[in-house]
């Protein structure tokens, strides 16, 4: 997939069922698998601040419970509520998760609709902790 945009759509409808009554920071992700199936998700948030989840994991541990193990891309679209900030980067733990299953030219779009720009794992986490570091 080279146009980008549809993914970027479809993580900005999936922004909107966030659950973000404490930040009021809305992120929607759109995961496409290497089968072309697309996995949404969205941060949802909780009291007590560590049960919190982000969209990029909703949208991961989706695709693996459902046995997809292969990913091509993922779209990010965040930002305060009534906003979409022009630029929305995973958090350390997310980016931590697609180096568990992706590879290093996985790619990350991000920004929104009208105007993103494309990442690859490498770029975003170019010092990764694998498996492989524990062989």
């Amino acid at each position: 997939m080279t146009d980008y945009a549809p993914l970027m759509a479809m993580a900005q409808r999936a922004r909107e069922q966030s659950y973000s009554p404490y930040s009021h920071f809305r992120v929607g992700a759109a995961l496409l698998t290497a089968s072309g199936k697309i996995y949404t998700g969205c941060n949802i948030e909780n009291a007590a601040f560590s049960a919190t989840v982000c969209a990029e994991r909703t949208a991961f541990f989706k695709a693996v419970s459902e046995g997809e193990r292969a990913f091509e891309a993922i779209a990010i679209v965040g930002g305060k509520e009534g906003e979409t900030a022009p630029f929305c980067a995973p958090c350390g733990v997310c980016r931590q998760v697609m180096a568990e299953f992706c590879r290093k030219d996985f790619k990350l779009i991000l920004g929104n609709e009208s105007h993103f720009e494309v990442f690859t794992l490498d770029m975003v986490l170019p010092f990764s902790f694998t498996q492989d570091d524990l062989s």
